[in-house]
């Protein structure tokens, strides 16, 4: 019998700070107060806490918040490179570490000040700190700084090949932007988005228009995991890992690899989704609803593809006509998305994803037996697929 991580963990806390432009607290802060509020979430203590991981990109070590927050001793801690495709990955190294025994709680977290300290959309020009600074040396002199700018490569090529448009992206932000209206924690909080309005808006890189493109947000998130055995003793229902996966492709780089034979053929993707369905036995047809990484409106359309909902060049039909709203073929993004509730890199996904299985999101589909939760696009990824305890 091989060994996998089927139904061997399960996220049991979830927290987070609030969604802002100007969050007037360091990044250690909102780590501390997401990570508290995961904790309290599950019912537990801060000293039961005995594992932690991360982003490598996160600004908060593990021990100055274990230690602001009151956990005692770690017997885990770990980070994950490649921003947002980091955002399953964690969750990956919490299930691993708490179904072989190297942990019995770890706490998974992101917290970033990413409007009113770094900005992501500022460029990589004066921050060329890791090996990446190689291959994005050649992308630099032709104004390629920006993760909009590497997007909007390989969208411009996958909207020549398959006939898609910018209206087909505009229904993506629309369907996002409604379940945003209705969420209070979302920074377009009772703030519609029309077709004609994303149409009119400005571009930001051809053929990605503003919104298009991803908030920058101040905040955090966290969750807490645990095995199912142990989870079942909490406060709150667990949501049950059924399968979590990482993967990276072929002549893989940081969001630009452009010298593939294809480049809007996005391997990594593929060989994280196989293993899901694998592992966890399950297929498209039982995803009942989806949290897909939306740093950019054509990327959902790349998951929908990738993920096996549609067939390629089948994604622009797919979101239309209601499929990605609360009565359509697949609820997307029920919190609001990274494009409309907050860019926290993913993690508020995961959060949203638990609630999805709890049954108390803002916006909860008729049904949510299985929902897929994804990481970040064009780099190394990650994904799960939660399920209910049995």
């Amino acid at each position: 019998m091989p060994i996998t991580l089927k139904d061997q963990a399960a996220i049991v806390g979830i927290g987070q700070t609030e969604f802002s432009k100007n969050s007037g607290r360091s990044d250690l802060q909102l780590a501390c107060e997401a990570v508290r509020n995961a904790i309290a979430d599950a019912g537990l203590r801060p000293s039961q806490i005995d594992g932690m991981t991360t982003f490598t990109m996160d600004l908060s070590d593990d021990i100055e918040i274990a230690r602001s927050v009151g956990i005692g001793g770690l017997t885990f801690q770990s980070q994950i490179p490649h921003g947002g495709g980091a955002a399953l990955g964690v969750l990956m190294q919490a299930a691993m570490a708490v179904a072989t025994g190297a942990a019995k709680y770890v706490v998974c977290y992101r917290d970033l000040n990413g409007r009113s300290g770094q900005r992501y959309s500022s460029g990589v020009s004066g921050n060329l700190i890791t090996s990446d600074a190689i291959h994005w040396s050649w992308y630099i002199p032709s104004g390629l700084m920006t993760p909009t700018s590497w997007v909007a490569m390989v969208t411009r090529r996958y909207m020549h090949e398959t006939g898609c448009t910018s209206r087909d992206l505009a229904e993506v932000a629309v369907s996002t932007r409604k379940y945003a209206v209705r969420n209070p924690n979302a920074i377009f909080y009772q703030r519609p988005l029309s077709i004609e309005e994303h149409q009119s808006s400005r571009m930001i890189v051809d053929p990605l228009r503003l919104y298009d493109c991803c908030l920058e947000t101040d905040g955090a998130c966290a969750c807490i995991v645990t095995t199912p055995e142990r989870a079942r003793d909490l406060a709150k229902p667990g949501a049950l890992i059924r399968a979590v996966a990482q993967g990276a492709g072929p002549d893989q780089e940081s969001m630009t690899s452009f010298y593939r034979p294809d480049i809007t053929e996005l391997p990594e993707l593929g060989i994280v989704a196989r293993q899901l369905y694998e592992v966890s036995g399950l297929t498209p047809a039982d995803v009942d609803a989806a949290i897909l990484y939306d740093a950019f409106t054509s990327i959902v359309l790349f998951q929908l593809e990738a993920y096996g909902f549609c067939k390629r060049g089948e994604a622009k039909d797919f979101v239309k006509n209601g499929n990605l709203d609360l009565g359509g073929r697949l609820p997307v993004n029920t919190h609001g998305g990274q494009l409309s509730e907050a860019y926290i890199h993913g993690m508020n996904g995961v959060n949203e994803g638990v609630r999805l299985i709890r049954g108390t999101s803002i916006n909860q589909p008729a049904r949510a037996d299985h929902v897929l939760v994804t990481a970040g696009v064009g780099v190394p990824s990650s994904a799960m697929i939660l399920g209910k305890m049995q």
